[in-house]
């Protein structure tokens, strides 16, 4: 059986069927009630990585879990050594922990403190390990979604800065061996797209797919800061800016792990905005 956090998240659904196109038992574990579209067979179980009281009967006679921490589990909560303890207490032997390519690239940010101590207590815990480490997600391009709709425009800071973007299937696809195949204990993947592109040209791939003429205006970092920080931490708002408009040159350098893991090459950006394209239209 496999546990996987973050069931209903832009990785957990892909996840969740890939493990169950595979015959896996999965139990998909989200802290709301039960969600729609949970693949058939899947149990579904409401609980809260942060809680490991909640999580221990859900653990029980799991051999992995994919833990993937949400919301305000990357800046507080009780110690990662409880929940993974609860892990090995319930039989777990294999975890696959979704970190941050920050931890390779920038290890004393500030932002990321929780991650490096879940990592510490992954490696720790006696069961076998795997950490992923994604850079920058295509799908954040959803917050643009709503400008596309409404004045076919895009509006980012730093329209020049290119960074790899990765697509949350490919971070499942690799989730998904790690959990289910040998040869991957103790590894660390740092998961990037195939290619390299700024915001302005993202914003020309979505054009090109709407077949309509799609504006980019670049936000000053200060109008970038005060729009995030509607819906981010202040302590993760400058860290996340720096990595957009200043990236290391080991972040903007495409990582061959996608392809080692899955034997085909990362996909594109324009593939994921292929198959997210209703939600700019």
């Amino acid at each position: 059986m496999i546990v996987v956090t973050g069931a209903t998240g832009n990785i957990g659904r892909t996840l969740v069927p890939r493990l169950v196109e595979a015959g896996e038992e999965v139990v998909a574990v989200s802290r709301r009630p039960q969600p729609a579209g949970l693949p058939g067979g899947v149990r579904h179980a409401q609980a809260d990585p942060g809680d490991s009281a909640t999580m221990r009967p859900v653990l029980e006679g799991a051999h992995a879990l994919f833990l993937l921490l949400g919301g305000e589990l990357n800046s507080r909560g009780e110690s990662p050594d409880a929940l993974l303890e609860a892990a090995v207490d319930g039989g777990v032997e294999r975890v696959v922990l979704l970190s941050s390519q920050i931890n390779s690239t920038r290890s004393e940010a500030l932002s990321h403190t929780r991650l490096r101590e879940y990592e510490a207590a992954v490696r720790a815990s006696g069961a076998e390990s795997v950490i992923l480490r994604p850079g920058n997600f295509a799908s954040n391009a959803f917050a643009w979604a709503e400008s596309v709709r409404v004045q076919r425009a895009v509006f980012a800071p730093f329209g020049d800065v290119a960074l790899p973007v990765v697509d949350p299937a490919d971070i499942a696809e690799v989730a998904a061996a790690a959990l289910r195949e040998d040869g991957h204990a103790g590894r660390t993947y740092e998961l990037t797209g195939p290619e390299v592109i700024s915001p302005r040209q993202q914003a020309a791939v979505i054009s090109g797919a709407l077949g309509e003429d799609v504006t980019f205006v670049e936000l000053t970092r200060e109008d970038a800061h005060a729009h995030m920080a509607r819906f981010m931490p202040e302590e993760v708002i400058d860290g996340t800016l720096d990595v957009l408009g200043a990236p290391l040159p080991a972040e903007q350098a495409i990582s061959p792990d996608v392809e080692r893991v899955l034997h085909r090459p990362a996909r594109p950006f324009g593939e994921w905005v292929a198959r997210n394209l209703p939600a700019f239209r």
